[in-house]
């Protein structure tokens, strides 16, 4: 039997169909081999004439006498593609100054399979899973060094991360921290330490991350530092679990700030000093406490709480000893409330980020933890972009609508300003009598 004439008749797109169908009924050629041979004879078609634009004419043409610049011959290039390594004879004019768009310096991967690498690794596919699957996709291993190196590429993106400036101004900033498996030689548990925002138009972010052996205070107030470098002017109120010297770390760097103990852990504290057969009456009567219409009748009944089980468990009383981290977010608007007396926000954060690390045992090194953690952060970030809390955007923006005011000393009973704009009202809201707002 004859093999057919594939003579190119018509459009390039129906000759093509017309040669894989041929190689693969005369040839026995397969669909991928077949696809990557014509890829590698484009791209090298595609080289020869965009050099010749570049010079301005064609090869063997006198257009090209005297002009100063000439071809210089070729080198060969191995690229990794979706369907198998292609060679490719890369053209050079004399004066070296030709580079293609199409092969940038010093890649051999296309870019599709590097970012379909990097997704796999920021969704916690080790990197020894990573290359197994590559193979399987694309018939070509990479070992789980090659795997690593393509992913330390997010180390500009984790500098950034870092570096990137904040706004001014935040209404809430979350503070916690998780443990996860991190080698130093040896394998152990270190802390992220997490800031998460919220804007006063109600937009959250994260702010920053970093890890540390274990957590503590003093790593948050040189997180903060790190954030009023970037920015960071004013924050209305912090959020915390119940991490000794907090309050006054956050404080240190803000003194104006609010700082709101979460009422959930303190929950979980309670739970942990009583019987199991009184756990449940107790934890009841606590509730009670922050559902209370405002701080002077939750401060009550804080009181007759803590006296009713003073005899039965006297350590109780020690939890609540810090009484002006219990009922700042009182001071907010009563729409607010249930996002700022605890830091569930933040802790469902933590919780996505450690189904994210399942798959992952430990982390071989704090590169690979920073890029890791990164790529989620930053993921975070891309998706709350455009949501905002409601809430925040109609009550709390408000009170920040003096941005040129800077504030010498503020106190209840005194308030100093020095004015960068005409003179403006001054009013305290009724409803929120430590809240000084300003109307222009």
């Amino acid at each position: 039997m004859t093999k057919p004439n594939t003579k190119k008749e018509g459009s390039f797109m129906s000759y093509l169909t017309t040669e894989l169908l041929t190689s693969l009924l005369w040839g026995g050629t397969a669909a991928n081999e077949f696809l990557r041979s014509k890829i590698e004879e484009g791209v090298n078609a595609v080289l020869k004439a965009e050099l010749a634009g570049f010079l301005g004419y064609e090869k063997r043409s006198s257009a090209g006498w005297h002009t100063g610049n000439s071809r210089n011959g070729s080198y060969q290039r191995t690229i990794v593609t979706s369907y198998g390594k292609i060679t490719v004879d890369v053209p050079r004019d004399r004066n070296g100054e030709f580079q293609s768009p199409l092969l940038p310096e010093r890649k051999q991967r296309v870019d599709s399979l590097e970012t379909t690498i990097i997704q796999l690794y920021q969704r916690g596919v080790t990197t020894r899973q990573i290359a197994e699957l590559i193979e399987q996709m694309y018939g070509h291993y990479y070992t789980p060094a090659t795997i690593s190196k393509i992913t330390a590429d997010v180390s500009e993106q984790v500098a950034q991360f870092h570096s990137r400036p904040v706004a001014k101004r935040y209404a809430v900033i979350f503070c916690d921290a998780m443990y996860v498996n991190l080698r130093r030689d040896s394998v152990a548990k270190e802390a992220i330490h997490v800031l998460l925002g919220i804007t006063p138009d109600g937009h959250k972010e994260v702010l920053d991350y970093a890890i540390l052996p274990s957590e503590s205070a003093l790593n948050y107030a040189d997180m903060l530092k790190s954030l009023k470098k970037r920015g960071l002017e004013q924050v209305l109120l912090f959020v915390s679990d119940g991490l000794v010297g907090l309050s006054d770390a956050v404080q240190s760097e803000f003194p104006r700030a609010k700082h709101q103990s979460c009422w959930v852990h303190l929950m979980r504290a309670v739970s942990r000093l009583v019987r199991p057969s009184d756990r449940k009456a107790v934890l009841d009567a606590l509730k009670r406490v922050y559902q209370q219409e405002d701080a002077a009748l939750a401060r009550q009944e804080l009181s007759a709480f803590l006296n009713s089980y003073r005899r039965k468990y006297k350590r109780l009383h020690k939890l609540f000893q810090n009484e002006a981290s219990l009922f700042s977010f009182y001071e907010f608007p009563k729409s607010i409330q249930q996002t700022i007396y605890t830091s569930n926000l933040i802790e469902n954060n933590n919780k996505g980020f450690r189904h994210k690390t399942k798959l992952k045992e430990q982390f071989p090194n704090e590169d690979s933890l920073e890029r890791f953690a990164c790529m989620v952060y930053c993921d975070y970030n891309r998706r709350f972009s455009g949501k905002a809390h409601r809430d925040f955007r109609k009550h709390i923006r408000n009170y920040w609508r003096c941005s040129r005011i800077e504030f010498s000393a503020c106190t209840i009973k005194s308030l100093h300003i020095r004015l960068t704009l005409p003179p403006t009202i001054c009013v305290t809201d009724t409803r929120f009598p430590k809240t000084v707002v300003f109307l222009f």
